[in-house]
């Protein structure tokens, strides 16, 4: 959740498109480690469906990972970046791009969405027309880290290490995955302005929790009007919308702009509605049992996760590696410091990976 004025579904959705779904044409690429420099300098992002609902994946490096073996000079590490909510990869663009290339171009670094977190192209549904078994609900919060394991599986190898990065509810998904799938090889987990307690207690969640939880339908059809606007119109109104940045990165436009689909709308605020009930005590078993594996990096005036919830983590885990930041970065940091936080994360896992 990046702010108030960045909203958060129900499971239908009278605007769905109607007709066949299709997965969106992908190229095939080189064998992990061995991308050709046009490759490498290239960012690839793709639309598919994961547990039949669209997906959409962001890619700097690789696009596609193979099984590796000890004869081939191939890295052994993808970073994978979990969003927070709404789980847009358009907003990570910049940051996923720094963070590659800080880490000299060596590992692939991605970017996945929220299920349904996304506008969909023209050959494709929300959901995909196919009688598959599902996850249950997987526009929800449960759903949605079931989603994100499933990706892994499918095209992730499990012998390939990861660098979990999560932002705000991306950090519960993160320790959440580590608890389901204990076989996961993470090398580090990096939570940035963790939402991982108490959500409807905190400043963010009194002022949201009743618009996500009893006043959310309200919102659909005011966004499905705004929907028909003028393109130009649109980028307008998010210009003045975050008019307060000074800074603001305008990679992150289209991503905001995405935000007048009321099925992207409508999934994010249904999900937000679930983080608002089910975030509640800090999951402190799956922490103590990681704790070497994790960092966190809470902000110094974040309305989402207080520096109380700072206190208090850093009490009941002096000997972990949790930050409180000192630049001033907001919680939604995609917006004008993605290069800042890149560079941080860059420090933090060197010394990891020289140790590979």
């Amino acid at each position: 959740m990046f702010c108030s004025s960045l909203v958060r579904k129900t499971n239908t959705s009278i605007f769905w498109k109607t007709g066949t779904a299709k997965n969106c044409q992908q190229r095939k690429a080189p064998i992990m480690g061995s991308p050709s420099r046009k490759e490498k300098s290239e960012r690839h992002k793709e639309c598919i469906y994961c547990c039949r609902a669209a997906t959409e994946v962001l890619k700097f490096g690789p696009r596609e990972l193979k099984p590796t073996k000890k004869s081939e000079n191939t890295p052994e590490v993808l970073f994978l970046v979990i969003p927070g909510n709404p789980g847009i990869v358009g907003y990570y663009e910049t940051f996923i791009q720094t963070l590659y290339n800080k880490l000299g171009q060596k590992y692939p670094v991605w970017a996945v969405s929220q299920a349904g977190h996304c506008v969909p192209p023209d050959n494709m549904d929300m959901i995909e027309d196919t009688d598959t078994m599902v996850i249950k609900d997987v526009f929800g919060l449960n759903g949605q880290i079931e989603h994100k394991l499933a990706f892994l599986k499918q095209h992730v190898p499990r012998d390939v290490k990861l660098v979990l990065i999560g932002h705000s509810i991306g950090c519960y998904i993160i320790l959440e995955m580590m608890k389901r799938d204990p076989g996961l090889r993470v090398l580090k987990s990096v939570l940035l302005f963790p939402t991982i307690e108490r959500m409807a207690h905190s400043p963010q969640g009194k002022l949201m929790t009743p618009v996500l939880c009893r006043l959310r339908y309200a919102m659909y059809v005011p966004v499905f009007l705004l929907s028909f606007l003028p393109e130009s119109l649109k980028v307008s109104m998010v210009r003045l919308a975050l008019r307060g940045l000074q800074s603001l990165d305008e990679s992150t436009m289209p991503a905001s702009v995405s935000l007048f689909s009321v099925d992207c709308v409508a999934n994010a605020m249904y999900m937000g509605s679930q983080e608002m009930v089910q975030v509640l005590d800090r999951d402190n078993s799956t922490i103590k049992q990681h704790l070497d594996k994790l960092i966190f990096y809470y902000g110094a005036n974040d309305h989402w996760c207080p520096v109380q919830y700072y206190e208090d983590i850093r009490k009941d885990f002096p000997e972990g590696n949790i930050q409180l930041c000192e630049k001033g970065i907001r919680h939604a940091f995609v917006l004008d410091a993605s290069k800042d936080v890149a560079s941080m994360i860059t420090e933090w896992i060197r010394t990891d990976l020289e140790n590979l």
